[in-house]
């Protein structure tokens, strides 16, 4: 799970190769820059309440906040122990320190709310709501000597009411909350002590409502003040200000600058910056994050992503930041969803990194993670994280958690894998990004037939959001063969994933015409819907713009909507659809094709674009739907909503395609080749989303169906960068119900090999076949052949076999592919009483040298022909001395069977 820089714009990661090659990626190096920290949480010690704030020296990490006990980390031994609203940690092991404090409060409930050490590190400072440490007086801001643990009477300055923000210089301590007076005097919600005696000083930066966050610039110049205040020191400046750092006069008020409804949670700085964390009230008020430059107060940077953020630090280049992020589309990213808590940054911009640990919401305000800080020990280094979540990474872990440098443990998903072949010339395969959590570049190898070595390897990009597909064109194939491959995902760590399921492919002797087509007027996206399992829809087009299913659709659905070995996929009118698994845009010329079959009277949405996935859209257009009357749609919006209509109904339960344009000269739809109505219409809505398929919003269009999703079949949906010519949509009708070539695969039925050396033993239960012709070894095969489907002849067969792991398992001489004419029997048969062969060669196995390898043998079809329907039983012959070793049928992976891979066509 390597640590990368941030993410591509695109995030595109198609990839193809011919031939057979290995085709080199850049090694990936974990650890690497600028993400410093792995995404597995570490056993820590937890809360039984909240933690508030966190401060760390000396490889000590201190938490304060609202609690009463800690307890060992889910599963591990070890007794509860108090801990009353704080607790001292050793950052490297997670457990409690020997200092113990316990702040307390004579009346109400005692808190701590933030915490702050000093630039010598031997003085921790904190503040809240609490009047004893340890029973030693003070009075809501305390000054703890951290070598010896213990509250420093001397420092005792008198707050009137709860501390919730503290920064140190060497001689000030600067704090912020809801006072109103500090040591008798006056100050409203921000104030300044010596750092020694905790006397006022004369720092005077009063706000009209609550300090929650308070900073000083690296040059001790100046401080940054943030909160829910409107005004400082009378002036106009909401929730952000830059202050005197001796007087407290204004040196920067941001009048405008934060909306009235958002406050500022937390400050950081680093060198040559500073960075807000915001929390807003009310849909869609900001709660993002700013970066500000130090050499000018003026903004950097805005991060708009909706979900209360509650603190930042940055660290090395990175700003870390906890949060709940729901939706994070207008910075480009994951739309409105799932809350993501901790996120990464670079400091120069809002593109996320590869950083996604995640906790819970939790308990209070359900706010989950609330404080942050690093710790550097000799050993590592560590980010923890306090707030009032109660799981990490999905496993209990409640108040605290933190993750270290190294080491990175975590393996990458297995990749979700799919094949097709579309030409004889080619493999196509195609698999789902797969996610790591610490690690945005993962590095993927194809395995092909078994074999342990990659064909293939390349480098990809992902995010939990975007997870495009990748994909390998095999050209090192033949036509009639049957291949199988696995992928596995590797993180720069060397954490490799379990290799994928095996996806099986048999490449065509000749090519599919409508799928062919289909390609060859440039769809960008194509989705045939042959998948067997969720949620991974496989784009067959260059695009490789891949899906994901919703719901549970109904898969490999038949009969299909056009010939050939495709299947279609059903959709329930009520949950269930498809999205695109990448964000993009829609070229002012395009072009949606799709079939469909359904007999509803409800309507529902067949393909559309809009700006969510998951949730209904708030944009949508560039769509086709189905009224209640079973009459089609294509529409967009411009403002308004421009349609076409379909003058007839399809939900007749047949199947109907669909092709609806835009370009210059406007708008066209097309329904089974046939022009059903246009309109001068160039313009639609821009803005950036995801294709649907099967359902999404249909609110506010004209002759709204009763539902938005819906209930039928569909099957082939395209998306063209241009507009179809009529011409080409009549075309595409057309060929959909072209010939097109089927292939069954045959697996054998029963299997044995007899031996020459071993006269009288049976070899029936044998994993492995043996063939040689001096010392003899022969081998049988039984198939049960299937008829030709009506209409079609046996166009090609062939033989396909495996090798053994066997050292010695391939053999450079050829072997003969026999008819057997004698009988035998898988479990009767020995060399002594071996059936007859026919002297006829019906193919020829040559070539098979390596382990552990698929090979096959053409044979002849007029052989095989008369005896479709019925048994078929084949004897493998050699005359040289290097045995052939084989898996047979009792190998216990299907794939290294032998099996017949048999083409019917037209005649």
């Amino acid at each position: 799970m390597r640590r990368t820089r941030r993410l591509s714009a695109a995030l595109v990661l198609s990839t193809a190769a011919g031939l057979g090659l290995v085709v080199p990626a850049q090694p990936a190096a974990a650890l690497t820059p600028p993400v410093a920290f792995t995404a597995d949480d570490l056993p820590t010690w937890q809360t039984n309440g909240i933690v508030w704030a966190l401060a760390e020296a000396h490889g000590t990490v201190f938490a304060g906040g609202t609690f009463s006990q800690v307890r060992p980390p889910e599963g591990r031994s070890g007794t509860a122990q108090n801990a009353v609203n704080f607790v001292a940690l050793d950052a490297a092991t997670g457990e409690p320190t020997s200092c113990a404090l316990s702040f307390t409060v004579g009346s109400g409930t005692a808190t701590v709310r933030a915490l702050a050490v000093s630039p010598d590190k031997k003085t921790l400072y904190a503040g809240g709501y609490f009047g004893a440490v340890n029973g030693t007086p003070v009075s809501s801001l305390a000054a703890i000597d951290i070598a010896t643990c213990t509250p420093r009477a001397s420092f005792h300055p008198s707050v009137s009411a709860t501390v919730r923000a503290l920064a140190v210089t060497d001689d000030t301590v600067y704090l912020g909350g809801d006072f109103s007076t500090v040591g008798g005097s006056a100050h409203a919600r921000y104030a300044a002590v010596d750092a020694t005696s905790g006397a006022v000083k004369a720092f005077q930066a009063d706000t009209d409502e609550p300090g929650r966050a308070v900073a000083v610039t690296p040059d001790g110049k100046n401080v940054i003040l943030g909160g829910d205040f409107f005004t400082v020191n009378g002036a106009d400046s909401h929730a952000l200000a830059v202050v005197d750092a001796t007087t407290g006069a204004n040196v920067r008020t941001y009048p405008g600058f934060i909306e009235t409804n958002s406050v500022v949670k937390s400050i950081d700085t680093d060198a040559t910056g500073f960075y807000t964390g915001n929390e807003g009230t009310g849909g869609g008020v900001f709660d993002g994050r700013i970066a500000l430059d130090l050499s000018t107060l003026n903004q950097r940077w805005r991060d708009t992503c909706l979900g209360a953020t509650q603190a930042v630090k940055s660290y090395e280049g990175v700003l870390y930041s906890a949060s709940h992020a729901h939706d994070c589309s207008s910075v480009g990213e994951f739309p409105d969803g799932r809350r993501h808590h901790l996120l990464a940054e670079p400091t120069t911009g809002t593109g996320k990194l590869g950083w996604f640990p995640d906790t819970n919401d939790g308990l209070g305000e359900g706010i989950g993670p609330r404080a942050m800080v690093v710790s550097q020990t000799s050993g590592n280094n560590y980010m923890w994280v306090g707030g009032e979540f109660t799981t990490v990474n999905g496993s209990p872990a409640q108040g605290l958690t933190r993750f270290a440098a190294s080491p990175d443990t975590g393996a990458p998903t297995v990749p979700s894998v799919g094949a097709e072949s579309v030409r004889p010339t080619e493999a196509h395969v195609r698999w789902r990004a797969s996610l790591d959590t610490d690690d945005t570049r993962l590095t993927y190898k194809v395995y092909r037939d078994g074999g342990s070595t990659p064909v293939y390897t390349v480098d990809g990009d992902s995010v939990e959001w975007s997870r495009p597909q990748l994909s390998f064109t095999d050209k090192n194939v033949t036509a009639g063969s049957t291949y199988t491959y696995r992928v596995t995902a590797t993180d720069g760590a060397g954490n490799t994933s379990a290799l994928s399921s095996t996806a099986t492919v048999t490449v065509p002797t000749s090519a599919q015409k409508y799928a062919a087509k289909v390609l060859d007027d440039g769809a960008s996206l194509y989705w045939r819907y042959d998948e067997s399992t969720t949620p991974f829809v496989g784009d067959t087009s260059p695009g490789d713009r891949s899906g994901i299913h919703v719901g549970g659709p109904a898969l490999r659905q038949i009969p299909a909507a056009v010939t050939g070995p495709s299947t279609a996929i059903g959709f329930n009118g009520s949950d269930q659809l498809v999205y695109g698994d990448q964000r993009t845009t829609v070229p002012s010329a395009y072009s949606i094709e799709t079939w469909f079959r359904t007999t509803t009277d409800r309507g529902g949405k067949l393909v559309g674009f809009g700006n969510n996935t998951t949730r209904a859209s708030s944009n949508y257009d560039k769509h086709v739907y189905m009224r209640n009357d079973g009459r089609l749609v294509f529409g967009v919006w411009t403002g308004t909503a421009r349609t076409i209509t379909s003058p007839a109904a399809y939900n007749d339960g047949a199947w109907h395609h669909v092709v609806a344009t835009q370009g210059p000269s406007g708008m066209a739809l097309y329904v089974d080749g046939t022009q059903a109505g246009t309109l001068a219409e160039t313009n639609n809505q821009a803005y950036s989303g995801y294709w649907h398929v099967g359902g999404d919003n249909l609110n506010g269009w004209p002759s709204q169906p009763s539902s938005s999703y819906f209930a039928g079949q569909i099957d082939e949906t395209a998306i063209y960068p241009s507009a179809l010519s009529a011409a080409q949509a009549q075309s595409h009708y057309a060929l959909a119900s072209a010939p097109a070539d089927s292939v069954q695969t045959v697996r054998a039925s029963a299997d044995t090999y007899v031996n020459a050396g071993a006269s009288g033993t049976n070899y029936g239960t044998s994993t492995s076949l043996a063939v040689r012709g001096s010392s003899a070894y022969e081998a049988y095969l039984r198939f049960d052949l299937p008829a030709a489907p009506a209409g079609t002849v046996l166009k090609s067969a062939r033989l396909a076999v495996k090798t053994t792991t066997l050292s010695s398992a391939g053999s450079t001489d050829d072997i003969s592919v026999r008819p057997v004419t004698g009988s035998w029997t898988e479990a009767g048969t020995v060399y002594t009483s071996r059936p007859t062969v026919s002297q006829t060669v019906v193919g020829t196995l040559s070539g098979a040298t390596d382990v552990s390898t698929l090979y096959s043998a053409t044979l002849d079809t007029s052989a095989l022909s008369p005896a479709l329907g019925g048994s078929y039983d084949l004897a493998l012959t050699s005359t040289g001395t290097d045995a052939l070793w084989l898996w047979s049928h009792e190998a216990p992976a299907a794939e290294n069977t032998p099996q017949l891979v048999l083409t019917f066509g037209a005649p």
